[in-house]
């Protein structure tokens, strides 16, 4: 059986890119923001291409408090990194994570719950991109060593195709954008954390041995 071929996305990023600076006009830029750490090697980067709006829509990290931390990190890294990106914060509805994950609890990282959890994402950032006329959607969780770039991209298209918004196909731990982000992180303070902020990934990084089972109707149901 034939194998289909790897792609390479920062070389498909790098075509999109060469054709934007033919254009000479920055093209608007909705960025889905996993985290300020992963959103600065991200936002060097892409600032000199597309005029770009961070958005925040994480429902998967709990419990609040980690969650408002999280959003005040990055809020701090645009108002001192680059103050001319604009920002957006999502409704924060981590029941509706919960309700994605039923079934999938006990589900290894990057298996079938964590590509659940891009599409929620990416499809909350899509329809944001598309109300706001947005000529880009794109997310900064390929930046992440233990994020599938493959899959994502994957997810990406299918919600692209559907909302009819272009997807910024990337890799952005290719060409260390990852050790970047250390060192901006390193130069901004900012908080770094060991897991993508949902429970069942907080308890694998802590070799927990038992299922971290969160009754969904404790969780605040926020507007």
């Amino acid at each position: 059986m034939k194998q289909t071929p790897k792609i390479n996305y920062q070389l498909v990023l790098d075509k999109t890119l060469e054709t934007i600076v033919k254009e000479n006009k920055k093209p608007r830029l909705l960025l889905h923001s996993c985290c300020a750490p992963c959103s600065s090697y991200v936002l060097e980067y892409l600032t000199q291409y597309f005029d770009i709006t961070v958005f925040f829509y994480n429902p998967n990290i709990s419990p609040e408090p980690e969650y408002r931390h999280r959003v005040s990190e990055i809020k701090r890294l645009i108002s001192e990194m680059c103050p001319e990106v604009h920002f957006i914060e999502g409704v924060y509805e981590p029941q509706k994570f919960f309700e994605m994950s039923k079934g999938l609890e006990n589900a290894p990282e990057r298996g079938e719950r964590c590509h659940k959890c891009y599409a929620l994402r990416l499809e909350e950032t899509a329809k944001t991109a598309q109300n706001g006329s947005y000529d880009y959607f794109t997310t900064t969780l390929s930046i992440s060593p233990q994020k599938d770039a493959a899959v994502l991209n994957a997810v990406g298209k299918e919600i692209s195709d559907r909302y009819g918004i272009s997807y910024l196909y990337s890799d952005f731990k290719k060409r260390n954008g990852y050790k970047r982000s250390i060192e901006l992180s390193a130069k901004f303070h900012l908080y770094r954390q060991n897991f993508c902020g949902c429970p069942f990934s907080k308890a694998e990084s802590h070799h927990s041995e038992k299922p971290y089972i969160i009754d969904i109707n404790s969780i605040p149901h926020k507007v």
